[in-house]
């Protein structure tokens, strides 16, 4: 009896997604502080980003940077594989959605395709149930209580049980938070994953990583795309969507200016003669205007462009397509419209006041200010205070 209460419970295991950067490495380490179990592994989903330098692969490099790390906290790392996964599910597609004159989001699709269903798989192979990232975001676990019939033993009593609902909230940091790219994940990914570092600004990371003496604690952060990095994104999409020339247009639609493929730009993108085209200058001054891209028609490939200011370069009702909840039930919170909510159409980007609504069967998301830069096929993500809600697809 005395042997059974002094037994010490195992510790819980958790799969620590380490990428190389200092804001896993450091989520590896406070977690390994609070009593975890902790495992690594680095996931290999790119093999084509090579250093300029040294000609090396840059997954390589940044492997390298997690087993050092792995190796300073005496913890077991893996690499995980999914780079055809990846190519198919999120390349490939983005390339498809490119080609339609759509502007894509592949760090939305590949947290929600690759990074957390596949990682998640990975460690309940391994008999570990929660994994962790360096995301800057929050968990919150409530307690629900929810109503189910009994046996027909019992004679059919309604009886309650709890239940719990994981919130997904916006990061201590808000410069650095990433809630915006994570707004796809579902109740099954929240319920085993674990952001340590979201109550946490990036100077203070950067700070627990100085102390323990990371050789990463000064380490850029990645920019780009998921897993790519940054590259010349027209360059990119040359390699399987070929230039098709068209006409770009002003608002009145007269001719100023030819481009070379509306895939390759995107609406807001300014407009000039490092794109390889000129735009006309203001009659009276002389001056470059400055031109933005308005509108796109993909099945003219026609670019329509509007000088700064112009009405044209704002938009103040979106049109919410694929929309996604974390939490609430989606009948309900459309039966529950109009709503107020804050949104956002880029990660760090304002939170706006909105309005919710339903019109003609389309949900609606009307902003109290007009924006530039509304671009189909980008998310525009929902909050209440700091909460996520969830969020959608922009549509025209």
């Amino acid at each position: 009896m005395l042997k059974k209460l002094f037994t010490k419970k195992p510790k819980e295991k958790v799969l620590v997604g380490m990428s190389g950067g200092v804001d896993s490495s450091v989520a590896a380490l406070l977690l390994q502080k609070q009593g975890y179990d902790v495992y690594g592994a680095f996931m290999k989903n790119w093999s084509d980003t090579k250093n300029k330098i040294t000609g090396q692969c840059a997954w390589v490099e940044e492997r390298e940077h997690a087993l050092k790390i792995a190796a300073k906290l005496q913890i077991p790392i893996i690499t995980l594989d999914f780079e055809d996964e990846y190519r198919e599910l999120v390349i490939d597609k983005m390339f498809d959605k490119y080609k339609k004159g759509i502007t894509p989001n592949p760090d939305i699709d590949c947290n929600q395709k690759i990074k957390f269903p596949m990682f998640i798989k990975e460690a309940k192979k391994r008999g570990i149930n929660l994994i962790a990232t360096g995301h800057y975001a929050r968990i919150k676990k409530k307690s629900s209580v929810v109503s189910r019939q009994s046996s027909k033993k019992t004679e059919n009593r309604k009886l309650k049980t709890k239940n719990y609902v994981y919130e997904m909230h916006r990061a201590k940091d808000e410069s650095k938070d990433q809630s915006y790219f994570l707004y796809r994940q579902n109740q099954n990914d929240l319920a085993h994953t674990l952001f340590p570092i979201g109550n946490l600004t990036k100077k203070k990371v950067r700070k627990i990583a100085e102390k323990h003496k990371f050789q990463n604690a000064n380490k850029k952060g990645t920019v780009g795309i998921c897993f790519i990095g940054k590259i010349n994104l027209k360059e990119f999409l040359q390699q399987k969507i070929k230039p098709k020339k068209g006409k770009i247009l002003d608002p009145e639609g007269k001719q100023i200016g030819e481009h070379d493929g509306i895939y390759y730009y995107t609406i807001g993108q300014r407009l000039g003669p490092r794109y390889g085209f000129e735009i006309n200058r203001d009659q009276s001054t002389g001056q470059v205007l400055k031109w933005y891209v308005a509108r796109k028609d993909a099945k003219k490939n026609i670019i329509v462009a509007a000088p700064q200011g112009h009405p044209l370069n704002f938009r103040q009702e979106i049109i919410v397509t694929d929309l996604h909840l974390i939490d609430e039930d989606k009948k309900e919170f459309k039966q529950n419209l109009p709503r107020k909510v804050f949104s956002r159409i880029r990660q760090v980007g304002e939170l706006i006041p909105t309005t919710l609504t339903i019109k003609n069967k389309k949900l609606i998301a009307t902003l109290d200010k007009p924006i530039t830069g509304v671009s189909e096929g980008q998310a525009i993500v929902l909050y209440d205070k700091t909460k996520v809600l969830g969020g959608g697809v922009i549509g025209f």
